[in-house]
């Protein structure tokens, strides 16, 4: 059993931010001690909520929950409330494309809770599909604000927060915070033949490539920084995909099946956890094998 004992600050994961046929969709959901952005509340629940509940059962008794769809958020801090006892769940709006509404949510964590432990920043769009040569640039640049510039722009303020508080605990094993950025098996390969899309795998790349650059950058501070690679997964993401083409897809995963959400939202929690203390900048794969 993983017990965790910080705050936790989650970005998105109330829902889908759809940037196919048009590009004007966003949710983003936070949770205090996890940075989470991406998914949104429906029947079928998305990482950042799924993760926000994970968390609360190993422990994590503070957190804040953000979104851009703050109805979303609130309710989600409302149930998590009345399920875990003494747990504090306070809903922020927020919209990952803008460096304000960021820094907002962070201060407002921060002067809630004292401190940030744990950031999940899962920002993410599927973006349109296409090649490049007849790609659309306002979407190219659509999905890279909310993928690559989003996430980045919160791991940039959760490490300013983490480079001014204290480790909890003296052990070797302790650290300052530890943050997880949500990246994709699409962040190490190219994108399928079934499924050609250009700005997502781009996107997902460079988060690999900056959470690298910053762990090694900040470990020796006490942050410890990974990115997590799922592959396909059933969410609201992966819902408008045909079902020809998921069948394609799911016929390359050994297991034969998408993750469900539960397993990213555990491995999650294993990232953040002290069970992970040695990890940093590790681009973490939870695929079913996909890419073997």
């Amino acid at each position: 059993m993983i017990e965790l004992h910080g705050v936790a600050f989650i970005t998105g994961g109330l829902g889908v931010h759809q940037v196919r046929a048009q590009c004007n969709t966003q949710s983003h959901l936070l949770i205090t001690v996890i940075l989470f952005q991406w998914q949104w509340l429906t029947s079928q629940p998305g990482i950042g909520k799924t993760t926000a509940y994970t968390l609360t059962k190993h422990g994590v008794r503070r957190l804040a929950i953000a979104d851009i769809n703050f109805s979303a958020a609130q309710e989600i801090a409302k149930d998590i409330e009345s399920q875990f006892e003494g747990t504090q769940a306070i809903p922020l709006s927020l919209d990952v494309t803008n460096p304000n509404s960021i820094h907002e949510a962070i201060t407002e964590t921060v002067t809630r809770f004292g401190r940030i432990d744990y950031a999940i920043n899962s920002a993410g769009v599927s973006g349109p599909s296409g090649v490049s040569h007849a790609f659309d640039i306002d979407a190219w640049h659509k999905t890279l604000d909310v993928n690559l510039h989003g996430v980045w722009m919160c791991s940039r303020e959760e490490i300013q927060v983490m480079l001014k508080q204290e480790k909890m605990g003296d052990s070797p094993r302790s650290n300052r915070g530890v943050i997880v950025n949500l990246a994709s098996v699409y962040g190490l390969v190219g994108s399928s033949r079934n499924l050609p899309v250009v700005a997502y795998p781009t996107s997902k790349h460079a988060v690999v490539g900056f959470t690298k650059s910053d762990a090694v950058m900040y470990a020796p501070q006490g942050i410890r920084i990974n990115a997590l690679c799922p592959g396909y997964v059933t969410t609201p993401m992966t819902d408008p995909i045909p079902l020809a083409i998921t069948q394609k897809e799911e016929a390359k995963i050994p297991l034969g099946r998408m993750a469900f959400v539960e397993e990213i939202a555990d491995a999650i929690a294993f990232l953040v956890s002290p069970m992970s203390s040695y990890m940093y900048e590790s681009a973490m794969v939870v695929d079913g094998g996909f890419l073997a």
